[in-house]
């Protein structure tokens, strides 16, 4: 009995390595585009009816807060503060969708690429866990 050194180990139909490589090279192109444009998108936070507000990058990132002016006592900062803190909660929670939005399509691809979507399999639904 003959060994062709280029068969395939699983048989006909098996698993294709190089297959998943580019798959995987792929994917990553496509999570840092998403990344990169993340990065460059603004998303504005806004309490107390444009009282403060903040923007952030799609990543997170503080950009800017504007404060309307003469809309405060200079002595009692700490409602301001709070404010400051809320609009920028608000302005992550939308960058955090959109984000959510960017990558989740890419995220769900890898699932399934190494069979993380199936039942059974740690981390998927229906999983016992480890």
């Amino acid at each position: 009995m003959t060994s062709d050194s280029n068969a395939n180990p699983f048989g006909e139909g098996g698993f294709d390595m190089n297959a998943l490589l580019q798959q995987a090279q792929q994917m990553q192109e496509q999570v840092l585009s998403a990344q990169a444009e993340l990065a460059e998108t603004s998303v504005d936070g806004t309490v107390a009816d444009g009282l403060v507000s903040v923007t952030v990058s799609g990543t997170g990132d503080l950009v800017a807060v504007k404060i309307r002016a003469g809309s405060f006592d200079p002595d009692d900062t700490e409602d301001l503060e709070d404010l400051i803190v809320a609009a920028y909660r608000d302005a992550r929670a939308k960058a955090d969708e959109l984000a959510s939005q960017a990558m989740g399509p890419l995220a769900g691809g890898l699932g399934g690429a190494l069979g993380g979507d199936q039942p059974g399999t740690p981390g998927s639904p229906g999983s016992p866990g480890l």
